[in-house]
């Protein structure tokens, strides 16, 4: 399938944007308008992009069905101050529940039953359940486009960040299994950011792997390693030195390349990436 975005109708090309850019982190927005009526509402379009000064950009987009424009947009330009707090799994059907287009003036904490917490530096509320709150001021709304499914920027910066100390490990960071966020999938969906869904991916940060294309052809073009696996064996600083090598061999005796591959993949399922790649360079001896 190819899809050109301008030959398609908006809300189609919503859903495939949905459900292929996921999970998503969720932004539930705190706002208030001139008047100080609450309002508080998800929004899936948002990210970090900045720790100095530190940048949270959120969107709530004008509506594609009718190009109207949400109560938070609206709030935001009224008074440029809102209250980002994280979705947990605890409060995730109450946050859903505040997604509902309820009528202008109608505060959302009491239709999702969660509680006002004043803030520290500005006016919005916060949601007391979540367990990260972040005060902010907006620095500026960038609008991309005045049709239905064009997005509103809101790009904020962080005033005051609350924490609670019960999600933090014993080095004072942040415990995904103790946080317990959600993330936004396509339509419906929701997804898991603790337990099982985590998983550890060694970052490449200040030296560089020897790379796929330094793998000898059998490893490379193996029918039994998969890509994530030749990305972990790639990820090693520097290749098995000969002694390393024969000792190995002398260990694998005269293993066929199937059963070695096999036990290379189960080594690197292991965690013994470095043990794997050395095996699996004895059929180069």
């Amino acid at each position: 399938m190819q899809i050109d975005p301008s030959e398609i109708a908006v809300q189609k090309l919503h859903h495939l944007l949905l459900g292929s850019i996921a999970p998503r982190p969720i932004a539930f927005a705190s706002t208030i308008d001139k008047k100080g009526k609450p309002n508080l509402s998800p929004f899936s379009f948002f990210n970090a992009f900045g720790v100095n000064p530190t940048t949270l950009i959120f969107s709530p987009s004008r509506r594609g069905r009718d190009n109207t424009t949400k109560h938070t947009y609206e709030n935001v330009k009224e008074v440029p101050e809102v209250v980002i707090n994280v979705v947990t799994r605890e409060i995730v059907q109450q946050a859903s529940l505040a997604s509902a287009e309820y009528s202008d003036g109608v505060n959302e904490f009491l239709k999702s039953g969660l509680t006002m917490l004043p803030s520290v530096k500005v006016r919005p509320f916060r949601v007391k359940e979540s367990p990260v709150q972040f005060e902010c001021k907006v620095r500026e709304v960038i609008e991309t486009g005045d049709q239905g499914g064009s997005g509103n920027l809101v790009v904020c910066e962080i005033l005051m960040m609350h924490v609670d100390d019960a999600i933090l490990d014993e080095n004072g960071i942040i415990d995904p299994d103790k946080i317990r966020l959600v993330g936004r999938m396509g339509g419906d969906h929701y997804c898991e950011a603790f337990g099982p869904a985590i998983f550890d991916v060694e970052k490449p940060l200040t030296n560089p792997g020897i790379g796929v294309d330094q793998l000898p052809d059998h490893i490379r073009l193996s029918k039994i390693l998969t890509g994530n696996d030749l990305g972990q064996l790639a990820n090693i600083k520097i290749l098995p030195d000969d002694d390393a090598i024969e000792q190995a061999k002398e260990i694998s005796g005269d293993n066929t390349e199937v059963s070695i591959h096999k036990l290379a993949k189960k080594l690197i399922a292991e965690g013994k990436v470095k043990e794997a790649l050395t095996l699996l360079m004895t059929l180069d001896l």
